[in-house]
């Protein structure tokens, strides 16, 4: 195995990881250990190339940042990607390969479940490296995190909702909500208990046939879920989905979901601003995952306080937000990144003291 580092003018640290045994490449990135140590999920893709692997790898450690921040936890900002099909290329060999990659980083990135991977996959990670989070098993284990990365994200939908019509009630609302990952499929069953009509994609057909049996949902074709008439519009797949072909489309009144990264560009939080539609800023509407896996990174005896209480201030933070990007007529995407460089610059200050 080797590991190379890649120069960077942008993140703290970026590694490409290769073995030629298990087949194995990929990137880890740290973009910031102002707060604390890096901690970011891992994910396995089929990327294209490797040039889109370590854009994504780059974007969602950048992200992390911000969501550690804006969670108010003591952690930094990371991500870990594996280029391949996680049905065919993932193996035991492999994710051990990479297991020792992250271990010689020395506690600097702690990595946790994402797209493509399970709790058993970090169980396996976690016979070369104890720098991993989400597990199964253990004093502190926190398990697999998507139940808690779709309260939050239900939290917020019904923050951002209030906000836009004075109401948190979802009964009767359409959402459509694109993926039915973990995180899609849990956020689909709290919404659907809450009364709301369900417009849903993805593109696993078993699993959507699943999903409109279960829950009594509408399914269309994955590029036909940005313009149906709905109230709002739950993304919760890859990232970049946000941008100029597709907000024209959207027939929403608010964007809240749980996929990283959803605007290709900053300019697409000020496009959906323009067009009247309320976008809860990804990485404060889907921080409950992150929350659920510090509690194990801390070694939190009483995780389930732990996380409510943090899950509130999160909920808490969004609708103060929201607040300001209406009394600023400003997108809510911009007045979050400020909000959260502050924030960053004052738990800094008092970790200095």
């Amino acid at each position: 195995m080797t590991i190379t580092p890649v120069a960077s003018t942008t993140h703290e640290e970026i590694y490409r990881v290769a073995d030629t045994a298990t087949g194995l490449i990929g990137y880890i990135a740290l973009h910031s250990t102002q707060l604390g140590p890096a901690a970011g999920g891992l994910r396995m893709r089929p990327y294209s190339s490797e040039e889109e692997a370590l854009v994504d790898v780059k974007r969602l450690s950048e992200g992390m940042t911000y969501k550690n921040a804006a969670a108010g936890l003591a952690l930094g900002g990371g991500k870990a990607v594996i280029i391949g099909d996680p049905g065919v290329d993932k193996s035991p060999a492999l994710l051990r390969a990479f297991a020792r990659a992250i271990h010689s980083l020395e506690g600097r990135y702690y990595t946790a479940e994402d797209m493509g991977m399970s709790p058993v996959d970090m169980a396996i990670l976690a016979e070369e490296t104890p720098y991993v989070a989400g597990l199964a098993d253990g004093e502190f284990a926190s398990g697999d995190p998507s139940p808690v990365t779709a309260r939050g994200i239900f939290n917020a939908i019904r923050t951002t909702q209030a906000h836009k019509s004075g109401s948190k009630d979802l009964s009767g609302l359409t959402i459509a909500v694109q993926g039915l990952g973990h995180v899609g499929w849990c956020l689909c069953g709290l919404l659907s208990k809450a009364g709301a009509d369900l417009i849903i994609t993805d593109v696993n057909q078993d699993q959507l046939a699943k999903a409109v049996k279960i829950f009594g949902a509408t399914s269309v074709a994955p590029d036909e879920i940005y313009a149906v008439q709905a109230d709002i519009f739950a993304p919760c797949a890859i990232g970049g989905i946000l941008n100029a072909q597709t907000i024209p489309q959207l027939q929403v009144s608010v964007v809240c979901g749980g996929a990283n990264n959803q605007l290709a560009t900053p300019a697409d939080g000020q496009a959906l601003h323009d067009a009247g539609i309320l976008y809860a800023p990804d990485f404060v509407a889907n921080g409950g995952g992150i929350i659920n896996v510090a509690s194990e990174i801390e070694q939190i005896s009483n995780r389930a306080d732990y996380v409510a209480d943090k899950l509130s201030a999160l909920e808490l933070t969004l609708a103060t937000i929201l607040n300001q990007a209406k009394v600023e007529d400003q997108s809510p995407d911009a007045v979050a990144i400020t909000t959260v460089l502050a924030k960053m610059a004052q738990q800094s200050a008092a970790c200095a003291k």
